[in-house]
């Protein structure tokens, strides 16, 4: 039986349209699922948006509608995003369904048994945009001297009625957890949020009764859960919790919750000690990844630069997208992005290195040996210096991909690509067709099996694109994944089959600056 893996992103909050951030997490988890099922694994992949509390009020009363109302369009405009970048998440959670309100209010019952939850008075600074306290040590002064939290947004003074999570009583707990192993990745989030553990944790105040859009708490009539509470549990949700057979017990605990870096406190130190309460296990990691600037900036309505990642998709092309996100920034890292830096990188590494290899490589053997794949053929020293050179680079590609470093992972394919290029000029095939014909169709059939290779590495980022290739290379849409990589005799198999390679299409077109930025049509 495959091991399961589930990998979740955090939920969108749908108070605005999706921007290139929503976009960014999204194709990462995206790759990181498909990546995982090539590897053989059983995956789960959930996404979905966060639709309650005092922000989606606020805008619902700001543009004349009803907060459910509100939900419904804008949940819409995050499910058409990831339909159109072709993210293939097995399931779209909305915190608004009737099976996450039970499930939450389960999880309520559960902390409430355990003698975790009481009921106090709360006041202290929050701030509506972050959705989150501040102590007031945390704050910082705005320039006309109003009070901030540390991400900059506004905070009120807060004074109400609340319950109460223990959240004090974990913080020992909290702090084994990190030091145990890799449940913070990279290494700069678990340093941070071990150092704000360390400094000590105060109760955490978990129920509003300023407004009554969210889940109700169980047996009050005026509470309503903290917004945390309530979205958090989204992972246990799409799972079928409070039940705990069927896709429960078969993928939790998730092996991967892929959140930006803004939210890493509230996945790191609330939610595990939320599940600790419940007695129910822990995520095995958490991965705070960083911000995708435009042109060094983050984006925001108030410097007009905010994207549509949909409009970019349509420009660029979704798969261009992907890989440009992937290759361009270092995982965890902030990266920067321009329509020139797309451009540039992709007609480089897509268009012109493999994307000509694999056109001419099968353009050459339509036109020289009429289509037909021939096997037995003698191989050369170069021959199998070119098999180890690509088997090497996928090798460290996986390796990679498995430890999230995507751009070192695709640093290392294109690197076998490299090699498959230089083969291709000391060859020369062109030329080897008047003088060694024999040798000409080794050369092709070497390239043939490098192709396939280098593209069913590449899939999992580029899945549109390398179907289309593999299509055009009789590769049954079965055998697609890595485990066929060890196979030694496909290839036999397939020239066995009379399959013919016909005039190829290219799958990588080079690109062109658009003469208008992909703007959000919302901003």
């Amino acid at each position: 039986m495959r091991e399961p893996y589930y990998i979740t992103t955090a939920i969108s909050y749908p108070n605005g349209r999706p921007h290139i951030g929503h976009a960014y997490e999204a194709i990462a988890a995206d790759v990181i699922a498909r990546n995982r099922k090539a590897e053989g694994y059983d995956v789960r992949f959930q996404t979905g948006t966060d639709e309650h509390g005092l922000k989606m009020m606020q805008k619902a009363r700001e543009l004349g509608t009803t907060p459910a109302e509100l939900a419904t369009e804008m949940s819409g405009y995050f499910r058409d995003m990831c339909d159109a970048l072709n993210v293939g998440y097995d399931v779209f959670i909305r915190t608004t369904e009737e099976r996450h309100h039970a499930a939450t209010q389960e999880l309520w019952r559960r902390m409430e048994a355990k003698g975790d939850l009481y009921l106090d008075r709360y006041e202290g600074w929050y701030s509506v945009r972050d959705e989150a306290y501040y102590d007031e040590s945390e704050l910082v002064t705005g320039e006309d001297g109003t009070k901030l939290s540390p991400q900059g947004t506004p905070v009120e003074w807060t004074v109400e009625e609340s319950w109460f999570f223990r959240l004090s009583k974990y913080q020992d707990k909290l702090l084994e957890l990190y030091a145990s192993g890799d449940f913070i990745r990279p290494e700069s989030r678990r340093n941070e949020i071990a150092r704000f553990v360390e400094g000590g944790l105060r109760d955490l105040s978990i129920s509003r009764t300023s407004f009554d859009w969210g889940v109700k708490v169980p047996g009050s009539d005026n509470h309503v859960m903290y917004v945390w509470v309530d979205a958090l549990t989204n992972y246990l949700t799409g799972l079928g919790f409070p039940e705990e057979g069927g896709d429960y017990a078969r993928y939790w605990p998730a092996a991967l919750h892929l959140i930006g870096k803004d939210i890493v406190r509230f996945h790191t130190v609330y939610w595990p000690a939320f599940l600790m309460s419940a007695d129910l296990p822990l995520p095995r990691q958490v991965f705070g990844h960083g911000f995708l600037l435009n042109r060094g900036q983050k984006e925001s309505k108030s410097l007009g630069n905010v994207t549509d990642p949909i409009a970019l998709a349509d420009a660029f092309g979704v798969d261009t997208l992907r890989y440009f996100f992937l290759r361009e920034v270092a995982f965890g890292q902030d990266g920067s992005w321009s329509a020139e830096a797309i451009v540039t990188r992709c007609n480089a590494e897509l268009a012109n290195s493999f994307g000509n290899l694999a056109q001419r490589s099968l353009s050459m053997i339509f036109k020289n040996m009429g289509g037909e794949l021939k096997a037995g053929l003698e191989v050369s020293e170069a021959d199998a210096a070119l098999f180890s050179a690509v088997s090497e680079g996928i090798a460290a590609m996986r390796k990679s991909f498995d430890e999230l470093d995507f751009s070192t992972g695709l640093e290392a394919w294109m690197r076998a690509v490299f090699a498959c290029n230089q083969y291709v000029d000391e060859q020369a095939p062109w030329a080897l067709r008047k003088s060694d014909p024999a040798r000409m169709e080794a050369v092709l059939m070497t390239l043939f099996r490098v192709v396939r290779d280098l593209a069913i590495a590449l899939r999992p980022v580029v899945p549109q694109s390398i179907d289309r290739l593999l299509d055009q290379m009789g590769v049954a849409s079965e055998a697609r994944d890595y485990d066929v990589l060890a196979q030694t005799d496909w290839f036999e198999t397939l020239a066995a089959s009379g399959f013919v390679v016909d005039k190829p299409q290219g799958v990588f077109p080079r690109l062109e600056l658009p003469e208008e930025p992909a703007k959000d049509p919302a901003a």
